[in-house]
């Protein structure tokens, strides 16, 4: 049997993974030097306590799981006998993902019977989860996984993810966004429009000056690349934004039509700690990112 895993830096929440049939890893922050690991050391998560907890100046560490964690999750399925495929954020993002080719050699050592197949997204947050899902829905059809990972060498580049950013400090703290030098203008209404590239990494490619526009933008980005938008999940996460998030589904339904097929999340508290509060972006199928 193929076992299915995928991590909370995809925005994956717990009842998504039971939907669809994965095993949910957690990838922790840390606040005060207390590290905080997602659906393990909470059942929910409270968006709004969490982005009032930033906007009032906290700004939690990220940390990566270790070879040991990654044991703990994986061992379990090879002693019953099963083979894994990991649908994962974008390895370019972390250096957990070392920890983890450790853990698996070990275990195949262990059990060379067993296989462990990966699905680098190349992405974060809902372009992770937009693919995530898509192999979700082939797993739940009864696809191999020769099946889907010939799916994901040519689908995974398009689906593509925009969105800006409210308060640099959060960003230009991780380090994690190329080309942010010429947009630190936070104080002066500037948003940073960011996306993720084809090499898994986030890059700023331009700017506007206050959240309509930079809404506008999304959308704007969304109509350009857009690839049979209609025929594909649209996902769209904030940082504890309602008002910015209720302005891009109507941005989206009034160019793609009332009937294009939203789903709207939560950034998860990981992803959080380095977007800060009042981020939002866009998900959707694109002839490229």
């Amino acid at each position: 049997m193929l076992v299915l895993f995928s991590d909370t830096d995809t925005d994956m929440t717990p009842e998504i993974a039971k939907e669809y049939g994965y095993r949910l890893i957690s990838m922790p922050y840390s606040v005060d030097g207390r590290n905080i690991y997602p659906y393990v050391d909470f059942e929910k998560f409270d968006c709004h306590e969490f982005y009032e907890m930033l906007r009032a100046g906290t700004i939690p560490n990220t940390s990566a799981l270790n070879e040991e964690e990654y044991i703990n999750y994986f061992k379990p399925v090879f002693e019953a006998g099963d083979d894994i495929l990991y649908v994962h954020f974008s390895r370019q993002m972390s250096g957990t993902f070392a920890a983890m080719d450790r853990a698996v050699a070990r275990l195949k050592a262990e059990y060379p019977e067993r296989s462990f197949y990966a699905i680098d997204t190349r992405g974060i947050s809902i372009l992770s989860l937009n693919v995530a899902l898509e192999i979700g829905d082939m797993y739940k059809a009864g696809k191999s996984v020769e099946e889907m990972l010939k799916w994901a060498e040519t689908e995974v580049d398009k689906f593509a993810v925009y969105y800006f950013a409210d308060d640099l400090r959060f960003f230009a703290r991780s380090g994690r966004v190329s080309g942010l030098a010429g947009t630190m203008g936070t104080l002066l209404g500037i948003r940073p429009i960011i996306y993720m590239g084809a090499n898994g990494k986030m890059e700023s490619i331009g700017k506007e000056k206050g959240r309509a526009k930079a809404v506008a933008r999304l959308v704007k980005y969304a109509e350009e690349l857009g690839d049979d938008v209609k025929g594909h999940r649209v996902l769209i996460t904030c940082a504890d934004a309602p008002e910015l998030t209720e302005a891009l589904v109507n941005g989206m339904r009034e160019k793609f039509g009332d009937d294009l097929d939203i789903t709207t999340l939560d950034v998860n508290p990981t992803i959080g700690s380095h977007c800060g509060p009042n981020s939002i972006g866009v998900c959707f199928h694109a002839i490229h990112r």
